[in-house]
């Protein structure tokens, strides 16, 4: 065993602290990994990371790649590729179950292996629930599917995931060996097999079915016990006053979701809207809330039937089409601008003209005190909007509408350029005429320069906490090679596994870094382990270039938590899962996964 210096130490309490962040997350993610990178700066007598190796993270080939294939990814999305395929699915076999799941889980992992997974199951979400409501199956038996599919898709090529860009760049640096495009696409074929053939039979079995369907929207969301409406009496206090106005003087929960009078129905905005006697109003508020207004501000209940998803679709005589009011799911993005907001500190519904009724977070519906409560990715809101403002949420990249499979502003006619553009991306680099860093940023510049992408959506189109975070974690893979850490921490693992043959010692790390990335970031369990994987391969006698794809793998396969992953944040309200969920369908793949890679590792390159 080698020593344990205070070197090593002190890199395991800036390692241990940065990890409990992560899990808790008091801040965004890709903040822990830049104090990470300004605490290896300033103890750099003991970490030995000076200030140009602590910021060579931002101009590191890889962070620069993933960036770049942010933009491309953009490109092809823009173009509406996916959803055209989306639709024939739909078309073709919505009649089917076993037959949509499958061409479903065929899209999502196909895809994945060439452009970002975010935007590819962003608009399966929609794709599928057009699925469900054709086939009355619930599209909680989709969704956790394709996500582990975008997951599994992502390792088909070396531009699949950020994290096969980034163990790329470690490959490179520790033992001189970077990916080539397609290193591993043999084993990301033989993976992605196994796990659809496992989700098409025993996952499909063991996933629950969380949203019934038949279900109005209203009923989904348990809004029953809080929509009302309530008729304004002669002698209201709230006569005279606007809707803004009464209700900032209350100290309550409560919303009007729709005025109504003389038979025409009203809705946002409402703010400056002048109540009358006789107006009827739709409140979304609890039963507690509705004494108060009945007792003291000259309030009577409505004796009409209770509210339904028809009530809320207001038609106003003369409204054109797309002012026209509904009900419409829609799900935050991981990596939303607006997450750790409220709805309240955002102003969400002056700025969109659409009104909250609920939040649902996995399979907990809130609906009260909701514009306290600050946003996480994969939140599911249910929202009563226009269709002109659904349109600029379904073109808002903080937001995914769970309803809407095709969008008008579709570049469908630069298609054939994009696809142009990313086949000569992947082609240069696969060839080894450009490296990929190259060919990838000169992906960037075609996709402007052709219109598929237009210059204000190009640093939209990029996922700043992942470029922050890849650069703040990897001068923390230079820290454990400098202070010993890796090497440590290899003797360590050497010790516990004794006797162990070397393909076995591959497995367990291969289903140690797949264990640890089900609770911290998939790009921050690759930094950590492929510096003692090296170590320990060396260690053995082992190619340490096998040990790395086993942890590139295992990085990527976060199969037990809805946090693990962005995909499985993504689908987990939409499919009203519980947490535990993720560990019922995901452990039996996990545990077969680190089966199959492990020996396509040892059939494939040997140990």
């Amino acid at each position: 065993m080698p020593p344990l210096t205070p070197e090593i130490l002190l890199l395991f309490v800036i390692i241990g602290v940065a990890l409990v962040l992560f899990v808790i997350e008091p801040v965004p993610i890709d903040i822990v990994a830049v104090g990470v990178l300004v605490s290896l700066i300033v103890l750099e007598p003991w970490t030995g990371v000076d200030p140009e190796t602590g910021v060579s993270g931002f101009a590191s080939p890889a962070t620069l790649t993933v960036l770049a294939m942010f933009v491309i990814s953009e490109g092809i999305r823009r173009t509406g590729l996916i959803n055209i395929i989306g639709n024939e699915i739909a078309e073709r076999y919505g009649s089917s179950q076993y037959k949509q799941l499958l061409a479903v889980l065929g899209l999502s992992g196909g895809t994945a292996g060439f452009i970002n997974n975010t935007p590819v199951v962003a608009v399966m979400i929609p794709m599928v629930n057009t699925l469900s409501e054709r086939t009355g199956i619930s599209p909680s038996k989709l969704l956790i599917p394709v996500s582990y599919a975008a997951m599994l898709g992502g390792m088909l090529t070396l531009i699949g995931t950020s994290t096969n860009i980034l163990a790329s760049d470690l490959s490179a640096r520790l033992i001189g060996r970077p990916f080539s495009m397609f290193e591993f696409t043999q084993l990301g074929v033989l993976v992605l097999v196994t796990g659809v053939v496992y989700l098409a039979t025993v996952g499909r079995l063991l996933i629950p079915e969380r949203i019934k369907m038949g279900e109005e929207l209203i009923e989904e969301f348990g809004m029953a016990e809080y929509l009302t409406e309530v008729v304004v009496a002669e002698d209201s206090h709230l006569v005279g006053k606007t809707v803004d106005q009464s209700f900032a003087e209350l100290d309550v929960d409560a919303d009007v979701i729709q005025l109504i009078r003389d038979e025409q129905a009203f809705t946002e905005p409402l703010a400056r809207k002048e109540i009358r006697p006789g107006d009827i109003l739709v409140l979304r508020t609890d039963q507690d809330s509705i004494l108060t207004f009945i007792e003291t501000e000259g309030l009577d209940l409505a004796p009409d039937a209770p509210v339904t998803d028809d009530t809320l679709r207001a038609e106003q005589a003369g409204m054109e089409p797309d002012a026209e009011q509904r009900l419409v799911e829609i799900v935050v993005s991981p990596g939303a601008s607006i997450l750790g907001g409220t709805l309240e500190s955002l102003s969400f519904r002056d700025q969109y003209d659409a009104t909250v009724l609920a939040l649902r977070r996995g399979g907990e519906v809130i609906h009260a005190r909701m514009d306290e409560r600050k946003l996480r990715g994969g939140d599911t809101l249910l929202v009563q909007a226009s269709e002109r403002t659904i349109k600029r949420l379904a073109n808002d990249r903080d937001f995914i509408v769970a309803q809407e499979l095709t969008l008008p502003d579709f570049r469908y006619e630069r298609i054939p350029v994009a696809l142009a553009i990313i086949a000569a991306v992947v082609g240069l680099a696969a060839l080894e005429i450009l490296p990929i860093l190259v060919s990838s940023l000169a992906g960037i510049v075609a996709m402007v320069a052709t219109g598929c992408v237009k210059p204000e959506e190009v640093y939209a189109s990029v996922d700043w906490s992942v470029i922050f975070l890849l650069a703040g974690l990897i001068p923390l893979g230079v820290a454990m090679e400098r202070t010993g850490a890796a090497e440590w921490l290899a003797a360590v693992i050497l010790v516990a596994a004794t006797g162990l043959s070397a393909p076995l010692v591959l497995g367990l790390f291969y289903l140690f870094t797949a264990l640890i990335t089900n609770v911290v970031s998939n790009n921050a369990s690759a930094v950590l382990m492929i510096p003692v994987a090296v170590e320990a391969a060396s260690e053995i006698g082992a190619d340490p270039f096998v040990f790395i794809l086993a942890v590139t793998f295992g990085a990527s396969t976060a199969m037990l938590t809805p946090i693990g992953y962005q995909t499985n944040l993504m689908v987990y309200g939409p499919g009203g899962y519980k947490f535990t969920d993720f560990m019922r369908v995901g452990a039996p793949l996990q545990l077969l996964l680190a089966v199959v890679t492990t020996a396509g590792l040892v059939l494939i390159w040997g140990v």
